[in-house]
């Protein structure tokens, strides 16, 4: 098989561009709203709100190369990064190191792309990382660069990428490129375009001899926060998790020919379903808000501590409604008092209820 790279027309990638208007105007449309929105919060609102989206960024990316990191630590790790207050929560070196690129990204997402700066990521991801030969540089081993699966006596090569001593004549290319196709640079690209392009461009050349999947995405998340002039809220690795079959199909069919329109429109409905995640997300950080300045003085400390804990499931909440047990065991009510508990949220409008007797189930009373 000749892989895109191995072809006379690379890295000259051919697309229909009106293909993508759509997506692109509601794109810059959505990022209008999410600034809008975010006018409605203070600035301490806004701060927990940037730690929670990027702190699950971080372990979603992770997560999409089968590592597995503890939200909380890297959400504690991440505000200290960041100057805010934090518990002293002891993170391990891979959720140290996550946390760290995440705020570099979040704080310097203006600058251009470098070797540097590159360099300066890989070696934050890969914090303490002593079983790897090259860290914080590209990779120079001779053996080939392949992702694969399946047995060792018979592994499946899903993809090959350039030899190493082609790496850094393709990342020079690559980061001229980039730099160039800025909104206020020379040959400026729309966003979903240009991120698109970017993260399937450096998922080819997989420069670094581990992390190449995280820092692709952290360069796709760049690419749009670039474009929106705002740093990156969107909750691109979240999305693209749930997805996660889908997308390495979707990488291993582009690796293949440099005609990209099916990438970039699968990227484009995952940009836009990101998107829309982190609008429901700041929609509901506002509806809690709302609510809970407006019970303040109407709730007793067990009813208190179950809206927060409900609040804590997110957006998704609870996997079919809030059961009386659930109520007893946050709180530690007797039945009785749950019974008494449940119904004075659904007076107060906090809640609402839906089934009857032990088949009640209670949801949060958001309007959105």
């Amino acid at each position: 098989m000749h892989w895109n790279w191995q072809q006379e027309d690379w890295p000259h990638f051919a697309y229909n561009a009106s293909a993508l208007r759509s997506a692109e105007d509601a794109f810059l449309k959505g990022g209008g709203i999410i600034v809008g929105i975010l006018h409605h919060v203070d600035v301490e609102a806004r701060q927990a709100l940037a730690i929670e989206l990027i702190s699950q960024e971080a372990v979603d990316s992770s997560a999409i190369e089968g590592e597995l990191l503890d939200r909380a630590s890297v959400q504690s790790s991440l505000a200290r990064q960041l100057g805010l207050s934090a518990d002293r929560r002891k993170a391990n070196a891979a959720e140290a190191g996550a946390a760290e690129l995440m705020a570099d990204l979040y704080r310097s997402y203006q600058a251009p792309l470098s070797d540097k700066l590159l360099f300066d990521w890989h070696a934050m991801l890969m914090n303490g990382r002593r079983d790897l030969a090259d860290v914080g540089r590209y990779r120079t081993h001779a053996d080939p660069m392949q992702i694969v699966s399946g047995p060792l006596q018979a592994p499946r090569v899903h993809f090959e990428a350039p030899p190493s001593d082609r790496v850094a004549a393709e990342m020079e290319r690559f980061i001229e490129w980039f730099n160039a196709t800025a909104s206020d640079a020379a040959r400026p690209l729309p966003a979903i375009t240009r991120a698109g392009v970017a993260h399937l461009w450096f998922e080819t050349i997989h420069p670094f001899e581990d992390g190449n999947g995280r820092l692709g995405r952290a360069i796709a998340e760049k690419a749009l926060a670039q474009s929106l002039k705002a740093p990156t809220l969107t909750a691109l690795a979240e999305t693209i998790h749930r997805h996660r079959k889908d997308y390495y199909a979707a990488l291993h069919r582009a690796s293949q020919d440099n005609r990209i329109d099916d990438w970039l429109a699968w990227f484009a409905d995952i940009v836009t379903a990101a998107q829309a995640r982190t609008t429901a997300r700041v929609r509901f950080l506002i509806e809690k808000t709302r609510m809970l300045d407006r019970l303040r003085d109407q709730l007793n400390p067990r009813q208190e501590k179950a809206l927060l804990r409900m609040f804590a499931e997110g957006v998704d909440g609870f996997a079919g409604g809030l059961s009386a047990q659930n109520y007893r065991t946050i709180t530690d009510a007797a039945p009785a008092t749950a019974t008494r508990d449940l119904a004075g949220l659904v007076e107060m409008g906090a809640l609402v209820r839906s089934g009857e007797l032990r088949y009640a189930r209670y949801h949060l009373a958001l309007s959105n």
